[in-house]
Order: structure tokens, then sequence, then C-alpha cells
């Protein structure tokens, strides 16, 4: 286990989970040109650019001369990148190249900057936020290979809220009739079935005779209404995925890949897929305004949250049956945190309005 590099732990009960042996997505593919890039995962400072392969790199975003950001630098046609104080090069290994001024320009073995595993897959860019450390397994895979018939939307949001509120919030049910009324759900409410299975890896929600939600989202989805397969799924660390299905020509997917900026923002890295009989040059723009509207609910009920957290100097939670999977993903996330990877599968079946 990797020694945490974050801001000191929070006082009081707060919902914080930092798990640094994780892959989480630090920017798209096509973000990442010909300068260097800045992020911050788990408070930790971060610079990503294309070495002289052309392929991902990041270090951490202090050039270890003079502690000035390597993220104000430049890449020269060396592909290394250069620190924009006194011009110190450093590789993607985070190995230093070139000091200008040296009779020799040489670098030694101690002129080196701590890196980062990088991994681009799917036009996305992850990083494995513990430096210096090669990870047993991959990041997280959308199988948009598979996907291949659907249209693909990608879009980036920032939520003020904590790594567990922004994922309890992704996969919640119930709010969606209040918050997002008429956009998600109407008034009306039906019987439906859930049926939740947990395993150490995450935990899924399986939606059982759920009539097509009524809203906008809903009647594109499914124009001629019926009876929807729905999921929701999350896995760790981060990841949180909505799945509609109607017979064989409705489809629609949305993965929400979660980066914990810090303890209190998170950035949100949100895949849709989709394919309904209706023309998807017409949907794209459709679901692309009314995926912002509803994030744009979401995120100002998180901030709400977050400030009166911060108030109330911690958190209170009186919760029901129908918090279905929020209590299951922090308990994956402490499980996680702890590094405790005891199995212990949860199955339960429940009957709710929705």
């Amino acid at each position: 286990m990797s020694q945490y590099l974050g801001p000191p732990p929070n006082k009081g009960h707060l919902s914080v989970a930092r798990l640094a042996n994780y892959w989480y997505v630090a920017c798209q593919s096509a973000e990442l040109k010909g300068k260097p890039l800045a992020r911050t995962i788990l408070g930790i400072p971060v610079v990503l650019f294309r070495n002289r392969e052309g392929s991902a790199s990041a270090l951490l975003d202090r050039c270890p001369h003079r502690n000035v950001p390597l993220s104000l630098g430049s890449i020269p046609r060396s592909g290394n990148i250069q620190c924009a104080y006194h011009g110190w090069q450093f590789d993607g290994q985070g190995q230093c190249q070139f000091v200008p001024g040296l009779m020799d320009g040489s670098a030694t073995k101690e002129r080196r900057c701590p890196r980062f595993e990088v991994c681009e897959q799917e036009g996305l860019v992850w990083v494995y936020p513990a430096l210096d450390e090669k990870p047993e397994n991959g990041p997280f895979h959308l199988g948009l290979d598979k996907l291949s018939d659907h249209t693909i939307v990608v879009h980036q949001v920032d939520a003020q809220a904590t790594l567990h509120a922004t994922l309890e919030n992704a996969l919640d049910v119930p709010h969606t009739a209040f918050l997002h009324r008429g956009l998600f759900r109407t008034g009306t409410r039906n019987k439906v079935r859930v049926r939740i299975t947990r395993t150490s890896l995450g935990v899924e929600a399986e939606y059982i005779g759920e009539p097509r939600p009524s809203g906008i989202v809903g009647r594109v989805l499914s124009p001629g209404g019926g009876i929807v397969e729905h999921w929701d799924r999350f896995r760790l660390p981060s990841i949180a995925q909505v799945e509609y299905r109607l017979g064989v020509e409705s489809h629609f997917v949305v993965t929400a890949l979660c980066t914990p900026v810090s303890d209190f923002h998170t950035h949100l890295t949100a895949v849709a897929a989709f394919r309904t009989p209706l023309p998807a040059p017409l949907l794209k723009p459709l679901l692309r305004f009314v995926g912002l509207r509803i994030f744009a609910q979401d995120a100002r009920v998180l901030r709400a949250q977050t400030e009166n957290i911060r108030q109330f100097g911690g958190e209170q939670f009186m919760s029901s049956e129908l918090d279905m999977l929020g209590p299951h993903i922090w308990w994956l996330l402490r499980q996680a945190e702890r590094s405790e990877s005891t199995e212990s599968p949860f199955e339960k079946e429940l009957t709710f309005l929705a």
C-alpha cells in the first residue's frame, strides 16, 4: 500500500474515502496535445504530457529543482517536459534528461521527478495515483468495441461533493421523481421490484417490471412505451453505470467515471452510448441538452448538501430501504480504503413505488 500524499484527514464524521491504489480518468485522449495538462487526483497535483513516442505520461506536478509546477512549462522537440523556471527537462519516466548551462547537460539518477502509471484506452487517459507503483490490474473497460452500432457521447462535468455522495446521487432512483420531475419521471407512481446484489467488487440493482419512465428521457428511449429492463451498477473505486433496454431496438447506457479531485470535489467523465429507432443525429443534441439539465439540478443539490454538511460540522444520516445502493457503496469504499477484501456477498429483493 502506497503512502497517501493528499491533504490531512477532516475532523468529525464525513463520508470521505481516499483510495490511492486504483485507476482514475485524468482526461480524454483528445485533450492531451502539445502542451502539459494539469490535473488533481485525490488532492495530488499531476501533470500529463505526451512523450517523444507520443504516449501519455504523468509526473508529480512539481519540478524537483525549485518546486515550480511543471504544468507551467512546455514540450520542446525532444518530447520531454521542460520546466518554465530553469528549463530542466524530464522524460516520461521522470528522469531528468537535460539541465541548461551544464557543460555536458547531463542528468543523473538523483535528478528525477516521481511518476505515475498511465493507461490510455477507449479515448481516455487513466492515471494510477500511487507514486512509482506498478498496479496489478488495468483500469475499468467500457466495452465500446461491443457497442459499434451505438452513438457515443462523452461529456465532463464537476460536482462539489464527496465521491460517495456523487456516486450515490448518480444511482439513486427515488430522487428522480422530485428533483427531475418532468425530465425523467412524472408524479405517476408504479410498483417496481428490485433485486440488489453485492460482491466484493461492486453492487448492482436490477429493476423488474418497471414501466418506461414517463418523462422526456423515457419517451426518447422508448417512444412506444412498454416495460424496460433497468440496471444501476457501482464498481470500485468510482464507476457508476445506468443501463436501460427495451426489446432489441432501444438501448441506453451511461457510465460515469468519477475522479476524486479532492475530498469535496469530484470530476465526472460521462460516457453515454445509445441506440433507438429514432435518428441519432436528431437525438444526440437533445440527449446532451436534457442530460446537462438533469446534471445541473443534481449539481445544485450536491453543492447545497456539501455546504450544509460543513455548516453543521459533519453528517447525520437517516435512511430507509429506499436508499438501495448508497449504504452498499459506502461499505465497499471503506473496505477498499482499509485494504480489506473480505468476501461479503449480499442479495435482497424489495418492492417500492417509482
